[in-house]
């Protein structure tokens, strides 16, 4: 089979295809086709030696990747049989191998692909929908009522995070750029604030929580917006001890999050998807050899929704 293959940390063009022995399922796991991959800022700066580099560094050959969606193609698992589709992040913050034509997936960390939604689609809705729905269902107790505040709520885990607070009952106030004030609105949010246009301070108050996913001085800005009492997450790496010493000063609780696979959140996501709750806005649309330039497109930091690629296998 083909895979992409990081031969060491550094700029894209690292990723280089080879032809690898398909990996061999344990049990309860099972072997998917893969159809579509999805990207995220994580592959970035795993790739460049940050991320969760350090897990996965002394792994050979060493592939990136946790969002897919595929057909299952062998099973060691009850939960699925050959011909399933199905799409999952897959062992995150682990060795995923998701940059694959097949790869090896623990049955557990996997959901069913809605019929109606399309393999690209589905990939999309993995890490980034699973960041939105863990911070927000888990760690906020996000219900009725509660006034949220979602950074960069444009991109990949701002636009699945804008839907799920919406669907909690929450009043939605998303930050972009003017551009991108329509598509945020679409998704159903109450307000858009454009950072540009000054401090966001100027523009919105008493606030219970804030999902932050940009850091630096946007913890600052968001606290002083805040009620005591209320609760930020960071979810950008190496802010763990900032956002919680700045949030402790002013009454407010502050914690850096991470998203983990596990084996009873991504069905969550499955049924949002399903009932069409949940969409996923896929901006660009790679082919599986082209994963260096979807990297770079990930790099401008522009990205409107999520980034996919197809797998021909």
């Amino acid at each position: 089979m083909k895979a992409i293959i990081l031969k060491e940390f550094g700029s894209a063009d690292e990723l280089q295809i080879q032809e690898i022995q398909p990996p061999v399922i344990k049990e309860a796991e099972v072997l998917v086709r893969v159809k579509a991959i999805s990207i995220n800022p994580v592959d970035i700066k795993t790739r460049e030696g940050k991320g969760v580099y350090g897990k996965i560094k002394d792994e050979k050959p060493m592939i990136l990747g946790w969002d897919i969606s595929g057909i299952v193609q062998e099973s060691r698992s009850e939960k699925f049989k050959v011909g399933d589709e199905v799409f999952g992040m897959v062992n995150f913050p682990g060795h995923g191998k998701g940059y694959a034509e097949y790869v090896a997936a623990p049955a557990s960390q996997l959901a069913l692909k809605p019929s109606q939604v399309s393999h690209t689609d589905a990939a999309a809705a993995t890490l980034a929908a699973l960041t939105a729905w863990q911070v927000l269902v888990d760690h906020m107790k996000i219900k009725a009522g509660d006034r949220v505040l979602i950074h960069a709520a444009a991109g990949g885990v701002g636009h699945y995070a804008v839907q799920i607070a919406k669907n909690l009952g929450a009043y939605v106030i998303g930050t972009s750029s003017a551009a991108k004030k329509d598509f945020i609105m679409s998704l159903g949010a109450d307000e858009h604030i454009d950072y540009t246009a000054g401090p966001l301070e100027q523009f919105t108050n008493n606030i219970d929580f804030v999902l932050d996913t940009i850091g630096g001085d946007n913890i600052d800005h968001s606290l002083k917006v805040m009620k005591k009492g209320g609760t930020i997450i960071s979810i950008p790496s190496g802010l763990r001890e900032e956002v919680t010493e700045k949030a402790k000063a002013m009454g407010i609780h502050g914690y850096f999050t991470m998203v983990q696979s596990d084996d009873h959140h991504i069905p969550h996501i499955a049924e949002l998807l399903k009932n069409g709750k949940l969409k996923s806005h896929v901006s660009q649309i790679f082919n599986f050899d082209q994963m260096a330039e979807a990297h770079k497109a990930l790099e401008t930091g522009r990205t409107q929704g999520k980034i996919v690629l197809t797998v021909n296998v």
